[in-house]
């Protein structure tokens, strides 16, 4: 049995110290980390958190496993997607964790050397495995909970990236641009069909601007996208007009047997646009 509520009650009245033996020896040389932070609402955060872990940390030793990892949960997530952790290397994180083991182990000589004679070796080692136990599965729950959280920000900051990387700009009520520059990958342009499809609609334009000029290359996957993109924008009324079409583009359309009959096409931009009357000539 790991659980004893002297052990218990040694621990919990040594949560503030442990907290700030913790800050004082924290590494704060390395550079782009919360324990860096020279901000006082950032330093009194941290140490709240860390403060809140060794609650919940020493009820270990006085509650069923299953109900202390429940409420261990809520710290967990809370501070795995936290901003400022989130900035932070997980190598660093989880060296401050390894950190806090060496603490509540040197806890626990101190606590059998108070109680000198008390609890046989069997029971110390229990307690001390008990610790390296805890502090690795909440380990693993962590960085399980960061990486998790890193990804979702990841793949939302990568979606946002591809909707601006293909905005469909208005120039008259009906009438819009969408220029294009960079690289085009098979990912941008599923995202671009989306987004533009989704514009054009909500904005209500009938005829769509698509420049090229700022695209180098193109690989034969991501023209057949462009083709299909016109002719879904063509289904729901819109005609495309492509300005500024490479001559290694046009060689890959055409080996790829893409046809431009129902293609308005236009050398340039400008010219594109004088065709439709927006500007006079």
């Amino acid at each position: 049995m790991h659980r004893n509520h002297d052990l218990y009650q040694f621990f919990r009245e040594k949560t503030w110290d442990l907290t700030e033996e913790w800050y004082k020896n924290v590494n704060k040389e390395e550079s782009g980390g919360i324990y860096t932070s020279e901000d006082p609402a950032v330093i009194e955060r941290v140490k709240k958190q860390n403060y809140e872990f060794h609650k919940q940390f020493s009820e270990v030793f006085h509650k069923e496993e299953v109900a202390f990892f429940h409420e261990l949960e809520s710290w967990i997530v809370k501070v795995a997607q936290d901003d400022e952790h989130l900035r932070t290397p997980l190598e660093m994180i989880l060296q401050e964790f390894f950190n806090t083991q060496e603490q509540y182990l040197n806890l626990l000589e101190q606590f059998v050397e108070f109680n000198q004679g008390q609890y046989d070796e069997k029971q110390i080692t229990l307690w001390r495995r008990m610790i390296i136990r805890t502090i690795g599965e909440v380990v693993t729950w962590f960085t399980e909970e960061y990486n998790n959280h890193s990804q979702k920000r990841l793949q939302a900051q990568q979606a946002l990236i591809l909707e601006l990387s293909s905005p469909v700009i208005s120039l008259t009520e009906d009438i819009a641009l969408l220029p294009l520059v960079g690289d085009i990958d098979t990912a941008r342009a599923k995202a671009m069909l989306e987004n533009t499809l989704q514009q054009c609609n909500k904005l209500g334009v009938n005829q769509l601007f698509l420049d090229l000029s700022g695209v180098v290359m193109i690989d034969t996957m991501v023209a057949h996208q462009l083709f299909q993109l016109i002719e879904a924008l063509s289904l729901i009324g819109v005609k495309t007009t492509i300005s500024g079409l490479r001559p290694e583009i046009a060689q890959t359309a055409v080996q790829l047997g893409l046809s431009f009959d129902h293609v308005s096409i236009k050398s340039t931009l400008s010219s594109a646009i004088k065709s439709a009357n927006i500007i006079a000539e």
